[in-house]
Order: C-alpha cells, then sequence, then structure tokens
C-alpha cells in the first residue's frame, strides 16, 4: 500500500485528471485562470463564520509533486496520454494564491482564498483548499459560538473520539482553539500544534478501585496540583462530593493547596451544581471547580447559564467536534475569470435557476469598512482587483440584490482582506502562530456589532460590490438573458 503520510497530490477529484489531461491535449495547459473560494450560507443561520484551515493549505501546496507510483498508477487507468504524464512527472505549483487569514470573521459570498494559475494547477488543488477550509472553518465557527455562549467560561474541547477520522480529530481540536476554546482532550493535538491538552480522570478510573474515596484519594497523591474529580460514577450528592471534599481535606490542605476541581458528566446540571457549590463553600472549599461536560453545546450552555448553574467550565464534545446541527460548512471553487493571450482578464459566470449559485465574476479584492469611532465592522466591499478605496473620502455602498438600499460611510477605515500568500509559486507569507491567530481571531470577534453574533435572527451584515464589479455581474447576466456568450 501506497504511504500517503506526506504527499497527498493525489487526493483530488478524478474530474481534475480527465480535465487536466483534456487541457493538456487542447492546449490549454498553460492558460491562465481565476479561481474564487466561498461559501454561501453561514453554519447553523449565524451572523457569520470564521476562517481556519490555511496552514494545512499552505504545506499542501508547497508539497505538490506526482511520484514514480502516482505516475503507475495513473498509467493503469487507460484515460491519459503519456505526454501529459511525463508533464506529471515534473509538475508543481507556479501560480498566486490570495487568502484572508485564519481566525478572521468572513461571510457568504466573499472571497477566502483566489488562486490564478495555469489551468491545470488551479484544478488540480481544487479538492485540497475545499477539504480544508470546509471542516476546519466548520469547527472554527461553531467553536466562536460555544464560547460566546460561555460568557468568559473556559471551554474545552473532548469530541476527539466522536469526530469522523484521525484527521477531524486533530485538525478540529486546532480549528476548536482558533474559534476560541481554551484546551482540547486530544493529545497529539498539542504536540503537533501546540493547543492545550488537558484532562483527569475517566470512570474506569473511579471504578478500578475498591471504592470512590480511594479513588479520589490516590488520585490527589498522584496529581496533587491537577485534582479534578470525576464525581457521578455513583451518587453525585450522596458520595461523589463528599468523598472529594474528603479527598481534598487530607491530602491537598495538609499541602497548602486550594486549586483543584471536580467534574460533572450526568444528570441536571443546574440542580447539581447549585448543590455542589453550595457543599463546596460550607466545606471551605471556595476555589474548587465545577467542570461539566455531557452533550453540550452553544444553546444548552447557554440555558444553563440562564438558570443559574454554578460552572466554572465547560468540556464539549461530539457537538462541536462533528458541529452536530450543521455538518457542511459548503463551500465551493468557481472560475471567475481567464487570461487571453494579451493578459486581458476576461470575467466568467456561472449563472444558475438558483439565484444562490450565481457566481460574482473577475479578479477581485475585499475591503472591510469599520467605523472610525467604534471600530466595527459596517460592511464588507468587494471590488475589482485593480481598484482602491480611499477612506479618507465618502463611500457610497449598496445591496446587490436590491440596489436602491444605500448608504453613504463617512469616518470609516478600509481594510484589504485577502492577502498574498504564493507568488509565482513561491510562498511569500509568513504563517503566524497559533497563539496569533487565535488572538487575531478575538479581535475580529470583538470587532463585530452584537446584533450581527446574536444566535437567533442575526442582523445580516452587508456584503456589497462595487459599482463597477456591479455592472460587470449584470451585463454578463444581461447578455445571457438575450442568448450571448456570459463572458
Amino acid at each position: 500500500m501506497k504511504d500517503i503520510s506526506r504527499n497527498l497530490t493525489m487526493l483530488f477529484d478524478f474530474y481534475e485528471l480527465t480535465m487536466g489531461n483534456g487541457y493538456f491535449k487542447c492546449g490549454y495547459a498553460d492558460k491562465i485562470v481565476y479561481f474564487d473560494l466561498y461559501y454561501r450560507d453561514n453554519p447553523d443561520n449565524g451572523g457569520f463564520a470564521v476562517a481556519a484551515g490555511l496552514e494545512q493549505i499552505i504545506e499542501y501546496v508547497k508539497d505538490l509533486k506526482f511520484d514514480a507510483d502516482d505516475i503507475a498508477y495513473l498509467r493503469t487507468k487507460g484515460y491519459f496520454d503519456e505526454e501529459f504524464l511525463s508533464y506529471l512527472s515534473t509538475f508543481r505549483f507556479t501560480g498566486d494564491i490570495w487568502a484572508v487569514p485564519e481566525g478572521t470573521v468572513v461571510f457568504p459570498g466573499e472571497p477566502l482564498i483566489t488562486v490564478r494559475a495555469r489551468a491545470i494547477e488551479a484544478q488540480f488543488i481544487e479538492t485540497y483548499l475545499l477539504l480544508m477550509v470546509n471542516h476546519q472553518s466548520l469547527i472554527a465557527t461553531k467553536a466562536a459560538r460555544i464560547t460566546r455562549a460561555a460568557k468568559g467560561r473556559v471551554v474545552s474541547e473532548f469530541g476527539s473520539r466522536r469526530a469522523q477520522g484521525a484527521d477531524a480529530a486533530i485538525l478540529g481540536a486546532r480549528a476548536a482553539y482558533i474559534g476560541g476554546c481554551n484546551s482540547t482532550a486530544c493529545a497529539i493535538s498539542d504536540q503537533v500544534y501546540g493547543v492545550p491538552a488537558t484532562g483527569t480522570m475517566a470512570h474506569s478510573w473511579v471504578q478500578m478501585f475498591d471504592d470512590e474515596y480511594t479513588a479520589f484519594k490516590t488520585y490527589c497523591e498522584i496529581y496533587p496540583n491537577n485534582a479534578t474529580l470525576l464525581i457521578d460514577t455513583y451518587n453525585v450528592l450522596k458520595s461523589g462530593i463528599p468523598n472529594a471534599i474528603r479527598a481534598f481535606n487530607e491530602v491537598l490542605k495538609p499541602l497548602g493547596i486550594t486549586k483543584c476541581g471536580v467534574r460533572l458528566d450526568s444528570g441536571d446540571i443546574t440542580y447539581l451544581t447549585k448543590k455542589m457549590r453550595k457543599m463546596l463553600d460550607d466545606a471551605g472549599w471556595t476555589e474548587c471547580k465545577i467542570i461539566v461536560s455531557n452533550s453540550l453545546d452553544e444553546y444548552i450552555i447557554r440555558e444553563l447559564i440562564r438558570q443559574g448553574a454554578e460552572v466554572d467550565g465547560f468540556g464539549v464534545g461530539e457537538r462541536l467536534i462533528t458541529a452536530k446541527s450543521h455538518p457542511v460548512f459548503g463551500a465551493v471553487y468557481k472560475l471567475c475569470a481567464v487570461e487571453d493571450e494579451m493578459g486581458n482578464i476576461i470575467p466568467k459566470i456561472k449563472i444558475s435557476e438558483n439565484v444562490g449559485k450565481i457566481t460574482t465574476p473577475h479578479f477581485k479584492k475585499i475591503y472591510r469598512l469599520r467605523g472610525r469611532d467604534t471600530g466595527k465592522a459596517e460592511a464588507d466591499l468587494i471590488c475589482l482587483h485593480d481598484e482602491t478605496v480611499d477612506d479618507t473620502q465618502p463611500i457610497e455602498i449598496f445591496d446587490p440584490e436590491y440596489t436602491w438600499k444605500r448608504k453613504t460611510l463617512e469616518n470609516y477605515t478600509a481594510e484589504e482582506l485577502l492577502v498574498p500568500i504564493f507568488k509565482n509559486g513561491e510562498l511569500v507569507y509568513e504563517l503566524p502562530t497559533l497563539e496569533e491567530i487565535r488572538a487575531h481571531h478575538k479581535r475580529e470577534i470583538d470587532g463585530m456589532w452584537e446584533e450581527v453574533k446574536r444566535f437567533t435572527n442575526p442582523h445580516n451584515y452587508y456584503v456589497d460590490l462595487s459599482q463597477k464589479l456591479w455592472d460587470i455581474k449584470n451585463d454578463l447576466l444581461t447578455k445571457s438573458r438575450n442568448g450571448k456568450s456570459a463572458k
């Protein structure tokens, strides 16, 4: 079996190969094309999403190559000319890529990644780009919702054993950390990416000993500085908390240690945590943290807090790592322009009976417009690549679907969202650390109005088109209606 642990070049849809071979035979192999990667709808009917997955895309593009085993496999399929296989043997990515940095708050319809490259190169990377963006952006977005619901309380990602495969567990923990989670239960995500790994015990630890108290006392003796006890193996209030308090008193108190915790994984969380808090406080363990888990999500967490549950932290598993309530991010990768022999950019559009699937043509850039006095984002503006926004002058923006809805912005700043990643196949982007990505995400969240961040009926954040770009799109649509080529 081929070892794919390092080279994932063949991780693409087979039609990308058949099209690549076709482009090669038609003389289109070196034709310069432009693709946009974007998504259509926010997960969970939310107000925004969080971009993630760029670091893995960078590593993938840097390593793109077909080895001898790949070429031999393709030859067995009987589809591909020898000239094309010879071309693949020296293949590498030589194009340009722009992307929004990881952790950025993003919205439907705007390019998260733009690729300018030879046709075959741009086509080959489609599947992996979508795979990484779709998965990690989905989990980062879910994490952002869950951590906001927690209102500053600690949230740990607990979902490795429920993830759809090893990569989903490892990279899901990374994405959850970007989205605001404080830690993960997944040790390898700490080892590889630096996501802080935490954990103490399972019910099996308690069951292993002759009695619950001995299990707790032994754990406190081994890990006095990290004593968090799982107290619902038998009975939370009658044995779990009393035995935890006894173990804390006999082991931790003589050592002068007041930092400890208990975890609840079942039952009526609001009722039990209120009782637990009183019992712990009455025993003098006011600094003991109460952690809860058990199929939590943003809505359950929000309700627990509203009901007055005494909770210091949450462990969130399957509903985070699988984004159970909305398990598909739905990003797409669409051709938006080609270059002719003279280097002129020719816009391309895809038209559909489903209005949401009509693409926005041309090579583009995005500006985020923020109030200079508030620092809050007011709208995003998608422009042609060579347009600039002078934020010293007022600007009129309008809804691209309801064009009579117009607004003039003054006293604002304009920030370009897409940054260069690859130029002529060479990496020109300095990868931030995971902590820097996480900090960037926090600034992005803080820069959004509360109305946009609502879980239910969030404010519709405007992603507008410049007048020039709207005119080009409308002209292509008009030509299509009149039976002319939309190009």
